[in-house]
């Protein structure tokens, strides 16, 4: 258990962080600096990196576990796969990575509250960073100063309230529709490739490497849908508020419904888990069978 909540813990810590980037956008044009809103972004981003690299062998590890005791609970079946013994671990491992996904969501949660935090947090931070004219310099001050730090950035921590939501939903929406209901569907495919694909290895562990490696089938559709619609759309906004063409609103709005419309596709990546995975076991059933 203590292994399957590191992994959820690090899930939410990876989904947080990919939610707040929704923040940058807003700060960069408040500020005019979208560039360098960005660049700092990928200083917190690196928090994610690191996240994904300890999760993905645990994670693994969770997989293997659950194979080797399903192969031991079998005995000396040949099809053990099928067996009770092997059927009740994959039921195991099935809650096991919905308890995963509700991390994600968790995580996501946790960002799409602190967006309007992190606006704030961004543009005091370019600020910050336009003074020393360094990241590491920056980092620097915040270690070695952190109190004059903490004054700059004092007032930046803004949790919403039920009027703050009530007032952002019944606002009239004034960006396309068509990309946030396929951000939800983008996000749902992201959170579950690789744990679809993961749960495929135990579907059908004499294959489970070929099985691993197909997850970029899942995240290829997402990475289409996300390059030629949601992240053009997006950034088409967010330059229209640039030259002033758009009301810097937009932007925040465009912000508040990506962060929900990610934490739908979390909730959508429950549903989608299980097809997934018997999609990708398909597929690596005709590979493994010379169907390729």
């Amino acid at each position: 258990m203590d292994r399957l909540m590191t992994v959820v813990v690090l899930t939410a810590v990876i989904h947080l962080i990919n939610t707040l980037i929704y923040s940058v956008r807003p700060a960069g044009v408040i500020t005019k600096r979208l560039a360098t809103a960005y660049s700092l972004f990928n200083v917190i981003f690196l928090i994610a990196q690191t996240s994904n690299m300890l999760q993905a062998p645990l994670l693994g590890s969770i997989i293997d576990l659950a194979i080797k005791r399903g192969i031991e609970g079998a005995g000396t079946a040949v099809d053990y796969v099928h067996t009770p013994a092997y059927q009740q671990e994959l039921l195991v491992l099935d809650h096991e990575i919905r308890i995963i996904i509700l991390g994600a969501t968790i995580g996501t949660l946790l960002g799409a509250c602190l967006i309007p935090t992190f606006i704030t947090f961004f543009v005091r931070g370019i600020d910050l960073f336009e003074q020393v004219k360094s990241v590491p310099k920056m980092i620097g001050m915040i270690l070695l100063s952190p109190l004059k730090v903490g004054r700059a950035m004092k007032g930046t921590v803004r949790i919403p309230n039920r009027q703050f939501f009530k007032q952002a939903i019944t606002e009239k929406l004034t960006i396309p529709r068509k990309f946030l209901v396929l951000n939800i569907f983008i996000t749902g495919i992201y959170t579950t490739s690789v744990l679809s694909s993961m749960y495929a290895c135990a579907l059908y562990p004499d294959f489970r490497t070929t099985a691993s490696m197909l997850s970029g089938i899942i995240n290829g559709i997402a990475t289409i849908l996300f390059a030629t619609v949601v992240d053009p759309t997006a950034a088409s906004i967010t330059d229209q508020a640039l030259r002033g063409e758009r009301p810097e609103k937009d932007v925040k709005q465009m912000s508040f419904y990506l962060g929900i419309t990610r934490l739908l596709g979390t909730v959508l990546a429950q549903v989608i888990f299980i097809p997934a995975a018997y999609v990708i076991q398909y597929v690596a059933q005709i590979i493994a069978q010379g169907g390729f």
